[in-house]
């Protein structure tokens, strides 16, 4: 099988010859690749070349192609800090009060120059690798995270609580189109899947009844756009996710991307035939600062529990450090 065809086959329940591997490894594809991060957001041909080379490297089955996780709120004009060597941020929103959302621009993404660089990379890329290698064109932030970093974060968790809920709806309303706009643009890339990040609205910050009624119908609402379009479509969200896990499936999402500290036990029994896993290494504690011997043990254990649904995609379950070591990927790609 070809590497596009073994991820394909996850993500329908069919079987394959071997796990399939897609890691979110930009920081260290950048790094390995001996550029900075500065350089990486800024040229797209950098940014397609690290990572071929990467999937070259360590023969990995997908490219998962991600940039920084503040890019969307960069285009609604929320000011971003720039770092050589880190990927891109915010702190400060731009609404003093939450009922100035009415205020805003209408939403224009294409325009901004990190969409563009994000999007012409993944054209590069999908141009290089053609129909053997699987290419996920990731889309930044979700609609409730990205009103998080509109509102500000702190802010926004207050409202959650005592704005008017016209107002609460109407800025997710707002990132929903923003959101909407770039899955659009990333498929006619060409890519073959198309993602977004969630994580704020995980139960390490925010309690279930609420990503129910202020993440999860605008997460759905996504899925459905990228489905229109003909594309697959990954939903990740940080943290423990288990008392959310039933409600991300019902997203429609074909693949949830969760993070290591969602028990892998209860990820089997919930997602059971319906839906595909791509994750859950411990980035740092594991690949990052781990042992080749204990990164084994692990994708080991992952590929006992999760190998045999036919519905599981290895990766980390968030972005991977630039120090992680070659050896520990090396060790992870002999147990295939």
């Amino acid at each position: 099988m070809t590497s596009k065809e073994r991820i394909s086959a996850a993500l329908s329940g069919k079987p394959s010859d071997r796990v399939p591997v897609m890691l979110h490894n930009f920081m260290m594809a950048a790094s390995e690749y001996g550029v900075t991060m500065k350089q990486f957001r800024e040229d797209p041909g950098i940014m397609a070349e690290a990572m071929v080379r990467s999937v070259e490297k360590y023969e990995f089955d997908g490219i998962l192609v991600d940039m920084d996780t503040v890019t969307l709120a960069g285009a609604l004009g929320v000011p971003v800090d720039f770092p050589d060597n880190g990927p891109a941020r915010c702190h400060l929103g731009i609404l003093t009060d939450l009922k100035d959302w009415r205020n805003l621009p209408p939403v224009n993404i294409e325009n901004y120059q990190y969409v563009i660089n994000w999007l012409e990379a993944v054209r590069l890329i999908k141009r290089f690798v053609g129909d053997e290698i699987y290419v996920r064109g990731n889309c930044d932030q979700a609609p409730f995270s990205l009103a998080g970093m509109v509102r500000g974060s702190a802010d926004w968790m207050t409202d959650l609580y005592v704005a008017e809920e016209d107002d609460k709806t109407g800025l997710l309303e707002y990132c929903t189109e923003a959101t909407s706009q770039f899955i659009l643009l990333m498929a006619q890339t060409g890519c073959d899947m198309v993602s977004n990040g969630d994580s704020p609205a995980g139960p390490d910050l925010i309690p279930p009844e609420l990503y129910k009624q202020y993440a999860f119908p605008y997460e759905k609402r996504v899925v459905e756009k990228a489905h229109k379009t003909g594309m697959p479509y990954t939903l990740h969200i940080c943290g423990n996710t288990e008392l959310i896990l039933n409600e991300m499936i019902a997203t429609g999402a074909d693949a949830l991307e969760l993070d290591y500290k969602t028990d892998i036990h209860k990820i089997a029994e919930a997602f059971k035939d319906r839906v595909t896993l791509i994750g859950n290494i411990d980035p740092s504690g594991v690949l990052a600062l781990g042992t080749p011997e204990e990164v084994r043990f692990k994708t080991q254990e992952l590929i006992k529990i999760m190998g045999k649904t036919n519905r599981f995609i290895l990766n980390a379950g968030c972005a991977i450090p630039p120090n992680t070591p070659e050896s520990n990927l090396r060790a992870m790609m002999e147990e295939l």
